[in-house]
C-alpha cells in the first residue's frame, strides 16, 4: 500500500464522503472532509480472485473504509462513491461486464452499501472522471463536451446539455468506434480506434511492424522525430485515426470541445498541434471542437467518485 496523504485537490465545501476508484491493477481510496480536503489518499492492489473478484473488491473497500474512518474520527462520512471500469449500469447499480476484472452483472452498489452501512453512488470510472473534469477541470466551460482518455486503451465519455449521456452504460465507447478495416481489436471488432491510436497500440504496432520493442508510445514519437521512417508512419496513422474519430463526433454530437487526458496527452503540443490540423482538414461545415488537455490527471476518477457521492447525499 502506498503511504496515505492529504491532497489539496479542488473539491470545496460539502458533505463528508468516502471515494473509491477501482482499476484493473490497483484501486485508489480517500476520505473527503467537509472542507473538500482529500485525506488518506492511497493506492492498493486490486484483489483479483476469479469469479469471486467482485466479493474480494467489496471486502477490500470495507477494510479501506474502516481504516479511513479510524484515521479521521472527526470526519464522519454520510455516503460513499464507488467507480469501476467496463460496462456499467449506474441506474441499477450493476457492473454489467469487465474483461479485466472478470465479472458479469455484479450488483456492486448493493454489495458495497451493505458492507459499508452507507448510501453508495456507483458509476463508470471514465464517466466519473469526465464529470470531475466538467465540474472542476478542463471541461467546466462547456455544456457539450467529449472526454477522451488515451492510455493503454481509449475510453470516452459524453456530456451533453451539461449532463452525462450514458446510453445504459454503452455510450462513450469511442475507443471501439471503427475507423479502419484492420487490425482486429481485443473486443472482437475490426479497425477500432483503440487498436490503432491508443498508447499501447502505437507501441505494439511499431514492434510488430519490424521495429524494436519500445517502452511506450512516447518512445515511438521520439524515434519519429529522430527520423525513423517506420515510427513516423505508425505515429501519423494514429493521429489520422484520432482525427477521423473526432470528425465523426463533430458530425454527430457537435461537441464544443474534446478534452484529452491519459498518458498520450502528456506528449503536449506534439500531439495537439498535428491533431488539430488534421481535424481541420476533415471538417467542412461542422462545428469544430476545441481540443483541450485534461487538467485533473490521474486523480480525476477519485474526484469524480467523491462528487457523485456528495450529490447522492443531497438527493
Amino acid at each position: 500500500m502506498s503511504k496515505p496523504t492529504a491532497s489539496a485537490l479542488p473539491l470545496g465545501a460539502g458533505e463528508v464522503v468516502l471515494a473509491f476508484d477501482v482499476g484493473g491493477t490497483d484501486m485508489k481510496s480517500a476520505l473527503v472532509d467537509g472542507e473538500g480536503r482529500v485525506l488518506g489518499l492511497s493506492r492498493t492492489p486490486t484483489p483479483l480472485d476469479g469469479d469471486r473478484t467482485s466479493i474480494a473488491i467489496i471486502g477490500r473497500v470495507a477494510e479501506l473504509a474502516s481504516d479511513l474512518v479510524s484515521a479521521h474520527p472527526d470526519s464522519r462520512p454520510v455516503a460513499a462513491g464507488l467507480i469501476v471500469p467496463g460496462i456499467v449500469d449506474s441506474e441499477r447499480g450493476v457492473a454489467v461486464y469487465s474483461s479485466n476484472l472478470g465479472w458479469r452483472d455484479a450488483p456492486l452498489r448493493e454489495l458495497a452499501a451493505r458492507a459499508l452501512g452507507l448510501p453508495v453512488a456507483f458509476h463508470h470510472d471514465v464517466t466519473a472522471a469526465s464529470w470531475a473534469e466538467h465540474r472542476l477541470g478542463a471541461a467546466r466551460s462547456f455544456d457539450d463536451v467529449v472526454v477522451l482518455i488515451i492510455g493503454t486503451g481509449i475510453a470516452g465519455s459524453l456530456i451533453l446539455g451539461g449532463r452525462p449521456h450514458l446510453g445504459g452504460g454503452f455510450a462513450g465507447e469511442v475507443g471501439h468506434s471503427p475507423v479502419a478495416e484492420t487490425p482486429v481489436c481485443v473486443c472482437g471488432g475490426r479497425g477500432c480506434l483503440e487498436a490503432i491510436a491508443s498508447a499501447g497500440a502505437i507501441a505494439r504496432r511499431y514492434a510488430s511492424s519490424g521495429g524494436e520493442q519500445v517502452a511506450g508510445a512516447r518512445d515511438v514519437l521520439a524515434r519519429a522525430e529522430a527520423g525513423d521512417v517506420l515510427a513516423r508512419e505508425i505515429w501519423d496513422s494514429a493521429i489520422d485515426a484520432l482525427a477521423f474519430a473526432i470528425a465523426q463526433l463533430a458530425a454527430t454530437v457537435a461537441p464544443e470541445a474534446i478534452v484529452i487526458g491519459g498518458g498520450l496527452s502528456r506528449a503536449g503540443e506534439r500531439l495537439f498541434t498535428p491533431l488539430a490540423a488534421r481535424v481541420d482538414e476533415r471538417l467542412s461545415f461542422q462545428r469544430r471542437p476545441r481540443l483541450v488537455p485534461a487538467q485533473l490527471g490521474g486523480d480525476a476518477g477519485l474526484l469524480g467518485a467523491a462528487l457523485i457521492a456528495r450529490e447522492s447525499a443531497l438527493a
